[in-house]
């Protein structure tokens, strides 16, 4: 009998963030990501029953990230902030190409009027990072090689 090969993940597909507001959420990833959602159902989130289609996005939205996606979920109860110490999601890293794609993110942010951290290169790492917190307080990241 002949074993099949494994089916290994070869990238990550998307991830999705629960977010409070998607208004201010997807104003916010517009400016970080500096792209229209290409998927959008955040205009429909009052709609009856909008919260509990998938086929809607759970009136959300989805931006393109490289071959990847980030997707918006607007389900968590007003109030509610993320915690990096909880079990699940640390930090979501964005790659960009170069340490100057860096630099021209954070004047974008600065334009935006987007509070955010400064680019700061990791020795031995070969890495730069800029850290910016989202609407929600979800701790985002975008990092380049130097």
């Amino acid at each position: 009998m002949t074993e099949s090969p494994l089916a290994q993940p070869r990238a990550v597909h998307h991830v999705r963030l629960t977010v409070t507001d998607i208004a201010r959420s997807r104003a916010f990833y517009r400016s970080l990501l500096g792209v229209d959602p290409v998927f959008d159902f955040s205009d429909q989130v009052d709609g009856p029953g909008v919260r509990e289609d998938p086929e809607r996005l759970f009136g959300g939205c989805v931006f393109p990230v490289g071959e990847q996606l980030v997707g918006l979920r607007p389900v968590a109860a007003t109030g509610d902030v993320f915690e990096s110490t909880r079990v699940g999601l640390d930090h979501l890293s964005l790659a960009l190409g170069s340490l100057a794609e860096l630099r021209a993110a954070a004047a974008r942010l600065d334009e935006a009027g987007v509070v955010h951290g400064e680019v700061t290169e990791l020795d031995g790492l070969g890495l730069a990072i800029l850290s910016v917190q989202d609407p929600d307080d979800i701790n985002l990241e975008l990092s380049a090689p130097v």
